[in-house]
C-alpha cells in the first residue's frame, strides 16, 4: 500500500521538508554536496587569485571590468535568494501557489542574470578580444564565473523542472523536501557570487 504524504493544512508538521525520513536525507546529503562545491570553489579562486596577473601583454582587469553591469547581476542573484526565501515561507504555510509564484520570480530573476553574464562575456571577446585563451589570467577567469554560471543554470533547470512536475500535485511530503533542497542550493550560488564579485571584480578595480 502506498503511503500518503499529501498536507492537510490543520495537521501539516511544522516542518514538512524533514517530516519523512527521506526528507532528512536529501537535507544532509546536499551539505555533504555543498562540502565538495565549496572545496572545488576555494581551488578555482586560489588558481584564480595566483594568475590574475599573468596577462601576457593582454587587458588587465582594471581595462576591462565595469563595475555597474556588475552591481546589476548581484542585485539580480541576491534579490532572487530572497525571492527563494519567500518561496519556502508559504511552503511551510502550505501556500502552494504562493509558493510557486515566488520560485517563478527567482526564475525570472535568475534568467536576468545569466543574461547579463552572456553580456558581458560577448562585451569582452568583441570589443577587447579577451577570450579564454588570451592569457593564463583569461583562463583562470573564464573557468571560475563560467563554472559558477553554469551552477545558475543547473539551478534554474532543477527549479523549472519542479515547478512543471508538481504543477497538478500540489505540495504534499515528497516533494517539499526537493523544492526545500533546491532553495538551500540557490543560496549556496548566492553565497559563492558574493564571493566572485568581491575577489574578481572588486579586487579587480581597486588591486
Amino acid at each position: 500500500m502506498s503511503q500518503d504524504h499529501s498536507l492537510n493544512p490543520e495537521t501539516m508538521p511544522a516542518e514538512p521538508e524533514k517530516a519523512t525520513l527521506e526528507g532528512k536525507n536529501k537535507f544532509f546529503g546536499l551539505w555533504f554536496f555543498l562540502g565538495g562545491e565549496t572545496v572545488l570553489f576555494a581551488s578555482l579562486f586560489g588558481t584564480y587569485l595566483a594568475l590574475k596577473n599573468s596577462t601576457a601583454g593582454g587587458p588587465t582587469s582594471n581595462d576591462l571590468f565595469g563595475l555597474e553591469l556588475v552591481f546589476l547581476m548581484t542585485i539580480l542573484l541576491l534579490t532572487s535568494s530572497l525571492t527563494s526565501v519567500y518561496a519556502m515561507y508559504h511552503m511551510k504555510n502550505n501556500e502552494f501557489k504562493k509558493m510557486q509564484l515566488w520560485l517563478g520570480i527567482t526564475a525570472l530573476l535568475g534568467l536576468g542574470f545569466l543574461a547579463c553574464e552572456i553580456y558581458e562575456f560577448a562585451h569582452y571577446i568583441t570589443d577587447y578580444g579577451f577570450t579564454f585563451r588570451s592569457s593564463a589570467f583569461g583562463s583562470a577567469f573564464y573557468t571560475l564565473v563560467s563554472f559558477h554560471g553554469g551552477h545558475v543554470i543547473f539551478g534554474l533547470s532543477w527549479l523549472i523542472a519542479l515547478m512543471v512536475r508538481n504543477a497538478k500535485r500540489g505540495l504534499n511530503l515528497y516533494n517539499a523536501p526537493k523544492f526545500n533542497t533546491f532553495s538551500l542550493y540557490w543560496h549556496f550560488i548566492d553565497v559563492v557570487w558574493v564571493f566572485i564579485f568581491t575577489v574578481v571584480y572588486l579586487m579587480g578595480k581597486v588591486v
